[in-house]
């Protein structure tokens, strides 16, 4: 069995912030692919589930960001899991936005849910990484997290979560390259090598004759040829 974790801050006044992209990617997931419906426990929302042959509970902590780590680490606890078996969904300031990044282990690099997941259960336990791009000023950060997408960004984060969804099962099954190339697929999606047909109509240069089908016979194109 595996847990994966979105992170977020509970209720409907931060429900469409940057800060909730983690919620957002597990909604997303359970949607598609016909988990259970949501209840609480472990001081959190859990929905229960398959992706391909693996198990896999989603929990969305309640505890607010900064506390993340104590809802994680109870439901860890109650099915005898390592944090290996943790994958946490999270905003990442440092990706442009629409990037997804598989990362496992390493520092927290002061995002506060991650850090209090630390003191929980240890750094070792999988993240994916998704970029929602920096406001440019270290003060601007608070206030740019906590507030909503733009409109301007529906496509790519929608892009981007259905690609999460359909590389799912991938990620579950432990593999992170198939897993990126769904989520790739659905962001980038690839370029068809044909040139587009283009519609054949004459050139404004052309002339009359060119145009004009030529009805006349054999003998007489000849006989115009001596005129």
């Amino acid at each position: 069995m595996q847990i994966f974790v979105g992170l977020g801050n509970p209720g409907k006044k931060y429900q469409g912030n940057r800060h909730n992209i983690g919620f957002m990617a597990l909604d997303r997931i359970a949607l598609d692919h016909g988990f259970g419906p949501w209840k609480s426990k472990f001081q959190g929302q859990i929905s229960e589930g398959r992706l391909g042959r693996e198990k896999v509970l989603l929990l969305k902590p309640e505890t607010f960001m900064n506390l993340s780590g104590q809802s994680v680490g109870e439901a860890m606890r109650f099915y005898k899991l390592a944090s290996g078996d943790v994958t946490v969904f999270h905003d990442e300031l440092d990706l442009a936005p629409g990037k997804c990044r598989v990362k496992m282990g390493g520092g927290h690099a002061g995002h506060n849910g991650l850090r209090s997941i630390h003191g929980h259960i240890t750094p070792d336990y999988q993240r994916i990484r998704l970029g929602i791009g920096h406001p440019g000023r270290k003060e601007l950060v608070s206030a740019y997290v906590l507030h909503d997408f733009h409109k301007a960004d529906e496509g790519w984060l929608d892009d981007l979560l259905r690609g999460i969804s359909d590389g799912a099962p991938a990620l579950a099954e432990g593999d992170a390259p198939k897993f990126q190339n769904a989520v790739a697929l659905r962001v980038n999606p690839p370029r068809s090598s044909k040139p587009p047909k283009q519609e054949t109509s004459p050139s404004k240069s052309a002339k009359v004759e060119d145009i004009i089908e030529d009805t006349r016979n054999p003998l007489q194109k000849l006989a115009d040829k001596f005129k």
